[in-house]
C-alpha cells in the first residue's frame, strides 16, 4: 500500500512541475534570450554603457512609496513627503542621475588602479601570492 502513496506523490509532484515549474522555466528561458539579444545589441552600440550606468544606478535607488492617510494620497522618497506622484518620480529620478554621475567620476580612479595591478584577474593575483607563500 505504501508503493501506491508513493506513485500517487510522484504523479502529484509532477504535475505540479508541470502546472508550475514549467511556465516559471519559460519565463526564465525567454529573460534569458531577451537579456543576450540586448547584449549582442550592445555590442554595437557606442552610447550602451551610459544605459547601462543609468540601469545599474535605478536598481540602487529605492523606488516610490505609496502612503494613503484615510482619503489623502501622499508620496514617500527618501524619507521626504511628495504630493503627487510626479513630483516624487522627479526626485527620484534626478536621485538615479547622481549615483549615475558618481559613477562616471570614480570611474578614472579606479582604471588607474587596474592599470597598476595589471590585467590579471583577481584569481590570477591570488594564485600568484598563494605560490609565493608556500615556498
Amino acid at each position: 500500500m505504501t508503493d501506491v502513496y508513493w506513485a500517487c506523490a510522484f504523479v502529484l509532484a509532477c504535475i505540479g512541475f508541470y502546472r508550475f515549474g514549467l511556465p516559471w522555466l519559460k519565463r526564465f528561458d525567454q529573460a534569458n534570450v531577451a537579456r543576450i539579444a540586448q547584449q549582442e545589441r550592445d555590442k554595437a552600440d557606442a552610447n550602451a554603457h551610459f544605459r547601462h550606468a543609468i540601469d545599474v544606478a535605478n536598481e540602487q535607488v529605492e523606488e516610490v512609496q505609496e502612503i494613503r492617510t484615510g482619503a489623502v494620497t501622499h508620496y514617500l522618497f527618501e524619507a521626504q513627503v511628495f504630493a503627487t506622484r510626479a513630483e516624487a518620480e522627479d526626485m527620484r529620478a534626478e536621485r538615479v542621475g547622481v549615483v549615475a554621475r558618481r559613477f562616471y567620476d570614480e570611474l578614472p580612479a579606479a582604471l588607474a588602479g587596474a592599470a597598476e595591478r595589471g590585467r590579471m584577474s583577481a584569481r590570477e593575483r591570488a594564485s600568484q601570492r598563494w605560490k609565493k607563500t608556500v615556498h
